[in-house]
């Protein structure tokens, strides 16, 4: 089985960190790491709150209208690290919306430096818990969520702090289309097995895997994170699951 930590920053929350652990719903992590630096800093305060959704707000009878102009399907992208992914299926995709959820300070000016950089219009944030986030999200509101290289949690008194539970199964279902889709992405042998037995549990999603390929190498397109080259040069070796939504 291979166990590694998602990052050296990664290890457990303790009284005596130098930065603050947060708990709640579904997400336990850390909010803030490094320093910023000044323009980084500038983007966290200027930027973000002109691209953050407000879960406060009433939920909106749909997502597409988040986005000036208007966007013909709208995905969720959770935990998106430093964000190469994500900004290569915006630039990739303009008339799709995206949602990237990611609690990490850091991350989040990250992405941000790239959305101006690039003057990406499509993207929209969310600094905080994705179930949250999707627990608001109206119903058969996303056409796509992807997990990649989520935490893998791997001490087994931790993994209720996983993303993939039941309960966030079954919520994802609730805001998917009809045909949409659920992609995860992980490195972590006992992760991917936890996926896998959850979601082929669930009643509302299928696996659509047919051959060992199918799960053994990205899916076309896919565009490989700082994270997943390094679990490359590590010599772990990443699952790519696709499951689509029933019904």
């Amino acid at each position: 089985m291979n166990i590694a930590p998602r990052d050296p920053d990664d290890s457990d929350p303790s009284p005596d960190d130098d930065v603050t652990a947060h708990r709640h719903g579904s997400f336990f992590g850390r909010r803030k790491g490094h320093k910023l630096r000044s323009h980084q800093a500038d983007l966290v305060a200027q930027l973000l709150p002109r691209l953050a959704l407000d879960i406060a707000a009433p939920t909106p009878h749909g997502l597409a209208g988040l986005f000036d102009p208007e966007v013909d399907h709208v995905r969720l992208e959770i935990g998106f690290g430093g964000g190469e992914h994500l900004i290569a299926e915006a630039l990739a995709f303009p008339t799709t919306g995206f949602i990237g959820c990611e609690p990490y300070v850091n991350g989040m000016a990250k992405i941000l430096t790239q959305i101006e950089a690039n003057n990406i219009g499509n993207i929209r944030l969310f600094a905080g818990d994705a179930a949250d986030l999707v627990a608001w999200a109206p119903a058969q509101s996303l056409a796509r969520i992807d997990l990649i290289h989520p935490d893998p949690w791997p001490k087994r008194r931790h993994w209720k702090r996983r993303f993939v539970q039941d309960a966030t199964v079954a919520a994802m279902a609730r805001v998917l289309e009809p045909d949409g889709e659920f992609r995860f992405v992980c490195d972590i042998d006992d992760y991917v097995a936890w996926t896998l037995a959850h979601l082929l549990r669930s009643p509302d999603f299928v696996w659509l895997a047919e051959r060992a390929d199918d799960w053994r190498r990205p899916w076309p397109g896919y565009t490989m994170t700082r994270y997943g080259r390094k679990a490359e040069r590590e010599g772990r070796r990443a699952a790519y699951l696709r499951f689509r939504r029933t019904g």
